[in-house]
């Protein structure tokens, strides 16, 4: 056998045993006499030492020859250590060497091994097998599984069966653009990858399964951002049988379930928050709520002197930021040309510095007196020492740009504590938005998602105050999960698909084969899917999700260590009767 413990199993207690050990040289310190090699694995490291007066002369001259990365075995017996480490689980003992054999040598790594490694990220991307070795890549990932078994365990506990859909299937128009497979066998047409198992799970529900979930990768082929990947996973679960309030119990169960077993950190019951509120209140529909910095609409106390910009607005609103009024004119100077950067596109910003002594200092004391910045301060809850923050413009836009800079602020205020936990419902979203390139209106989850009881009246008279039987659950400023309560008859899914522009034709095209499915007894169900990747990074404290995928890709959407995705030969290419076309740029 290679090995008889692993490298993070040995204590004191083990003193005087012949072991067996293996692993990678992650250092070695030679002294001439003596020789101290770290064998690291992913258990932890062991120190073993190769003594002239104890050890074979030609082990020792061995010894003297490993670089780092090196892949090893050794045989010796267990000894106190003189000099204990007490920052590693093993820094009581090391292993006296009595026999070595270098299972591999190894290239000097393009970058080092360790905590803090002085490679970038490019050049650790391009090397992945490398970087997975050193603790905060290997610890990620090990963190992830964790999660994965715990929500398993949650689920499985609760009833509901594993069942795996399909990767290859029909190209669907769900919002993003597919990734398409061409077919051989079937010359000419193509599969899709899943955006999601949405259909799949519906039709296992017409099946009678009842309770189903699934651990699953999905595709989308969409422009990439910083932190988006063109492959996630999610945990995608639907019920039979259900209401909206039953959905958001059991899986506010599991997040309190996980959030328990993981961080060791119990929560309540979980707030729930309308769409509307969060959008008057916070400017987005994924709120942050471990602080304040709430809206303060201000446009009946702001709009009626002499301020043209404040006049013109569709929306005069701010926010009150803690501990602000001490900033410099300077610091306050760059708040406004953030906020004008092209990514938020504010045109200026007013502020008002509530002073100790209770009187204001704003950029507007032309045109306003104390007894309106007074009322400025009621209305977004502005306390002395304060800054209030004002941005002015179409409503829609406006709020998404304060709800920019209320995060901003948080980041530099410290206020978005990675240990702190606040999850929070928000429901009755809208079931269709309007797009004003397409000049129709496009379902704001999907197609399948079913209207609230009370408003299906308003789809032919009003359809966009139609409210949606769907919900999202929101932790620490991210939706981390969201579903809706489904469609389940054909007579209302053909409804939908017509406000939806679909003709007869297009919609027996696309989704004959769940239409002709609700025609069987399909029962009443909903469902929900969680973003595995964002969920393991918030739960592990950090915001990046290619921190917690084992073989992540970039910003463009490739894998720089495999080189993907690239070309194939053209007689591949023949087989499946595809020419292609490059244009020149």
């Amino acid at each position: 056998m290679y090995r008889s413990h692993t490298n993070g199993e040995l204590r004191i207690e083990n003193a005087n045993q012949e072991v067996t050990l293996s692993g990678w040289v992650q250092k070695s310190r030679d002294k001439g006499f003596m020789v101290w090699v770290d064998l690291r694995d992913r258990y932890g490291i062991t120190q073993l030492i190769f003594d002239e007066d104890r050890t074979p002369k030609e082990i020792l001259d061995k010894a003297k020859t490993l670089g780092r990365e090196f892949v090893i075995q050794v045989q010796g017996t267990v000894i106190e250590r003189e000099a204990k480490n007490k920052n590693i689980a093993t820094g009581e003992i090391e292993v006296l060497v009595k026999e070595l054999t270098i299972l591999n040598e190894a290239k000097l790594p393009p970058f080092t091994i360790e905590d803090e490694t002085d490679g970038g990220e490019d050049i650790r991307m391009k090397y992945r097998y490398l970087d997975i070795r050193r603790n905060p890549v290997k610890n990620n990932l090990i963190f992830r599984s964790k999660v994965a078994q715990e929500v398993r365990n949650y689920l499985s506990n609760q009833d509901f069966i594993e069942v795996e859909t399909p990767y290859l299937i029909k190209s669907t128009p769900e919002g993003a653009r597919d990734f398409v497979v061409p077919s051989r066998m079937n010359q000419g047409e193509f599969y899709a990858l899943p955006q999601s198992p949405q259909t799949f799970k519906q039709l296992l529900m017409v099946g009678g399964m009842d309770k189903y979930f699934q651990i699953v990768k999905c595709f989308r082929d969409e422009d990439l951002r910083a932190d988006r990947q063109p492959e996630f996973t999610q945990i995608d679960c639907e019920l039979a049988f259900v209401e909206q309030e039953d959905i958001l119990n059991i899986f506010e169960g599991m997040t309190r379930h996980l959030l328990k077993k993981v961080n060791n950190v119990e929560i309540g019951d979980f707030p729930r928050m309308t769409f509307e509120h969060a959008m008057k209140t916070y400017g987005n529909d994924k709120p942050d709520i471990r602080f304040g910095m709430e809206f303060g609409e201000l446009n009946t106390v702001a709009q009626h002197k002499e301020f043209k910009v404040f006049n013109d607005a569709e929306l005069v609103v701010g926010i009150a930021v803690p501990g602000g009024e001490k900033y410099t004119r300077k610091e306050i100077d760059k708040l406004i040309e953030w906020v004008k950067r092209p990514q938020v596109g504010a045109l200026g910003m007013v502020y008002v510095k509530c002073n100790q002594d209770g009187s204001f200092k704003s950029s507007v004391d032309k045109f306003y007196d104390q007894e309106d910045l007074a009322a400025w301060a009621k209305a977004t809850g502005a306390k002395p020492g304060d800054l209030i923050c004002v941005l002015s413009g179409p409503a829609n836009k406006t709020r998404a740009q304060l709800s920019a800079l209320r995060m901003e602020l948080a980041e530099r205020l410290e206020l978005r504590k990675s240990n702190e936990f606040a999850p929070l419902w928000v429901i009755d979203f809208p079931l269709l938005e309007w797009d004003e390139d397409s000049e129709r209106f496009h379902a704001m989850h999907h197609p399948f998602t079913s209207p609230k009881k009370e408003d299906m009246a308003l789809l032919d008279t009003d359809p966009g105050k139609v409210r949606a039987n769907a919900y999202d659950l929101v932790l620490n400023g991210n939706e981390i999960g969201g579903g809706s309560i489904r469609i389940y008859d054909r007579t209302t899914q053909e409804m939908m698909f017509k406000h939806l522009g679909f003709t007869p034709e297009e919609a027996k095209e696309q989704f004959g084969f769940l239409m002709n499915a609700f025609e069987y007894g399909a029962p009443p169900h909903g469902g929900l899917a969680f973003g595995l990747d964002r969920l393991v990074a918030i739960l592990g404290g950090q915001e990046t999700i290619r921190d917690f995928i084992a073989f992540p890709k970039n910003n463009s959407g490739r894998d720089v260590m495999i080189n993907a995705p690239a070309t194939v030969t053209n007689e591949v290419l023949s087989e499946l009767n595809i020419n292609i076309t490059v244009p020149k740029v």
